[in-house]
């Protein structure tokens, strides 16, 4: 389920922690790190079970209004496409997937304001109209839906980001990543595939057995920097003189460790190739200036050490 990319970033945020905190054992930063890592798929399996509960919302809505005392037409005989949907079953009863969701107690049903606020958005949607409108009606238009669903209204929605924020502190950074794994489930269930637990890592994914193992990466990656964080930032220091290692940025510290570190790792992979990396990451967590920083001191010492 994780990449590269993620995993970096997962190593990149236990460092940077243990930057703001020297007495972090590296067991301790290990520990931060599986616990992130597993926080993603868990996150996964939370948006997932979303589609019960929203289709519910939906029946709730419909029911509702059938009992009104003076129901119009379309009150009395509403279309039923969407609550009548197969992805939300599918889920709903699957024994791997309800055990998961029980053990880790992955529920929505405190959640009814966001619930509410959601469908009335949905069922604005030209989408969603022209989902209940259209004269196919099938697992794999079921499955289309759900996807523009996750797609569209899940990564910007403030309510969402309130309860991820409340609930974990890695969960808002995840949440496109989560999404992503989301619609490819819902496209697999469209396909009449049934539903299974990501592997966490993507060398576990089937028909990737020659990869190097993603998890034997990322712990590599964690422990090299940490060990050598403080020398690290010595190299750091030696070639920013006008500048005190409290003035310097602790994100970009902490990346240019794990820059370091990776290019000590893997001395075979291209040295740009790895800068790039932290490059990129850095203009998500750090400061506008950063990437040009973290380009250029990567560059300077990874390349002398080679």
């Amino acid at each position: 389920m994780l990449n590269r990319r993620i995993l970096r970033i997962k190593a990149f945020k236990a460092i940077y922690c243990y930057a703001e905190n020297h007495g972090m054992t590296l067991k301790e930063a290990e520990a931060l790190l599986d616990i992130s890592c597993e926080s993603t798929r868990d996150l996964y399996l939370f948006l997932l079970a979303l589609a019960g509960p929203l289709t519910d919302e939906a029946r709730s809505r419909i029911e509702t209004a059938r009992a009104k005392f003076n129901p119009t037409e379309e009150e009395l005989h509403p279309n039923l496409k969407f609550v009548s949907n197969r992805i939300a079953p599918i889920l709903r009863e699957d024994p791997d997937f309800n055990k998961l969701v029980t053990r880790k107690k992955l529920y929505w049903d405190q959640y009814d304001v966001l619930l509410r606020r959601l469908y009335e958005r949905i069922r604005g949607r030209k989408y969603f109209k022209d989902y209940l409108d259209s004269g196919e009606d099938s697992l794999e238009e079921d499955a289309r839906l759900w996807t523009r669903i996750y797609e569209r209204e899940l990564e910007d929605n403030a309510d969402l980001a309130g309860i991820l924020e409340d609930l974990s502190i890695h969960w808002n950074d995840d949440l496109g990543y989560a999404l992503g794994w989301c619609c490819r489930t819902f496209r697999a269930l469209g396909q009449g595939e049934p539903w299974r637990l990501p592997p966490l890592y993507q060398s576990e994914l089937p028909g990737n057995e020659q990869m190097d193992s993603d998890r034997r990466f990322v712990v590599n990656l964690l422990r090299t920097a940490f060990v050598n964080y403080d020398a690290f930032c010595a190299s750091v220091a030696e070639l920013t003189p006008k500048w005190t290692r409290d003035r310097l940025c602790t994100t970009d510290l902490a990346l240019i460790a794990c820059g370091m570190a990776e290019a000590r790792m893997a001395p075979e992979v291209s040295p740009r190739i790895i800068i790039n990396e932290y490059v990129e990451i850095s203009k998500y967590y750090s400061t506008p200036e950063s990437s040009g920083f973290v380009n250029g001191l990567l560059d300077k010492l990874i390349n002398q050490h080679e």
